[in-house]
């Protein structure tokens, strides 16, 4: 083999030709002097089409390749300008690296995983870049493979969430495909104008395509939806609507509580505080001691307890799924309106407002479960990012963990 086809192999350098190969003694670095083959020269480096040259740009410039053993490795190469009907003038593409970047392709895709499959240290030590240089890297590697795959294909049914990602109120919108499990788009903010940005992208043909719409009660999600996908069904979380009985009966519990307090009742209100983790948890995970607590409620207090009774029927419902279901849901509306319970006459009120998204997650049985899922691993990322300059980054290394893009390693596909 010859001396430049092996550099060209160790570099996984493809459609260029090795013209030298010298050693930095100021960067301590192997320095390999490369062009672009014929085939692949004056080509536009954001849409790769064919272009009249425009000027020699700002000479010869190093992009930074894989370190070959212990040695900092860079291919250097002339950086010519072009001229593109589409978008002016720029600097044109190598084959051997993204556009705008200083890394080879090989180095990009390499960090892309580490950064997935490996700690922030690893990534860092390993490579010998900073962590905010590695965000950048995601973000490229990410958007590179956008424009080559099709994230939207065959979305029919998705679940929409909104996630906490920095102190401060800031939110991203996610969206998740429930067929394939995978993160399909996310967005800083948590609005309508945000939600407005992915059915923009998904176009009018693929919103008409979606069918199930898995989301929480926020009225500005089922309004876009309802604006772009006419189609579609949504259908409510069962996890918040249990939520909204769990808060109603500490309402109550906290009522009960004040109520002993303002008698001057201090044991019995010690009582009804500590009874808080007892109501809240499901009758299978309790405690001796927590049922023990319960039976106690039964005899002193039938309110709190009927209002315990509430919330745990209300979660049977969405136990039982189908026509089961809907038939004790409508039982237990019935018995919520007239049990003289403030809040859980609110609480039916308000369900009754949502009896169709609610009665859909009955039928299809579809909920927001899988997305909660990904939002969970996706807090987990945000401690990994922190140093990330920018919520984009967040986004990509996010789309790379859980959206089924990440790349390769080089040689290894």
């Amino acid at each position: 083999m010859r001396s430049a086809r092996l550099w060209a192999r160790l570099l996984g350098v493809e459609q260029a030709v090795v013209e030298r190969v010298e050693f930095d003694e100021d960067a301590e670095a192997i320095v390999v002097a490369v062009r672009p083959r014929k085939g692949v020269r004056r080509r536009c480096g954001r849409c790769g089409r064919r272009c009249s040259g425009f000027d020699r740009g700002e000479g010869r410039r190093r992009w930074r390749a894989l370190d070959l053993g212990v040695v900092r490795a860079y291919l250097e190469a002339e950086a010519p300008r072009v001229c593109c009907p589409e978008h002016g003038v720029v600097v044109a593409g190598v084959p051997w690296a993204r556009h705008g970047a200083g890394h080879t392709r090989a180095f990009d895709d390499t960090a892309a995983w580490l950064a997935v499959h490996t700690s922030k240290q690893a990534v860092r030590q390993l490579l010998r870049v900073a962590w905010a240089t590695v965000g950048r890297i995601v973000t490229r590697v990410v958007a590179d493979a956008a424009q080559a795959t099709d994230r939207f294909a065959g979305l029919t049914r998705i679940g929409i969430d909104e996630i906490s990602y920095k102190k401060g109120h800031r939110y991203l919108t996610v969206v998740v495909d429930h067929d394939t499990g995978r993160l399909v788009w996310a967005a800083p903010g948590h609005d309508a104008t945000t939600l407005g940005r992915f059915f923009d992208a998904l176009g009018p043909q693929r919103c008409q395509q979606v069918r199930l719409v898995s989301a929480d009660a926020a009225a500005w999600i089922a309004k876009v939806v309802a604006a772009r996908c006419p189609a579609a069904t949504v259908c409510a979380d069962p996890f918040h609507v249990v939520k909204w009985a769990t808060d109603a009966l500490d309402q109550v519990r906290r009522e009960v509580w004040n109520a002993a307090r303002k008698h001057g009742q201090a044991g019995l209100a010690r009582e009804f505080k500590g009874a808080r983790y007892a109501l809240w948890k499901n009758p299978e995970d309790l405690t001796g001691r927590q049922r023990r607590k319960l039976a106690w409620i039964a005899k002193v207090n039938d309110r709190l307890y009927r209002a315990y009774l509430l919330k745990e029927e209300l979660r049977l419902v969405f136990r039982l799924k189908g026509v089961r279901a809907t038939v004790l849901l409508e039982a237990w509306l019935a018995w919520a309106r007239r049990c003289r319970i403030p809040a859980f006459v609110r609480l039916a009120r308000a369900i009754t407002e949502r009896r169709a998204a609610i009665q859909a997650a009955l039928t299809h049985g579809l909920s927001n479960g899988l997305v909660e899922s990904v939002n969970t691993k996706i807090r987990l990322l945000t401690r990994v990012a922190f140093g990330f300059k920018s919520p984009q980054a967040l986004i990509a290394l996010a789309m790379l963990s859980l959206g089924g893009i990440c790349p390769s390693l080089p040689g290894r596909g």
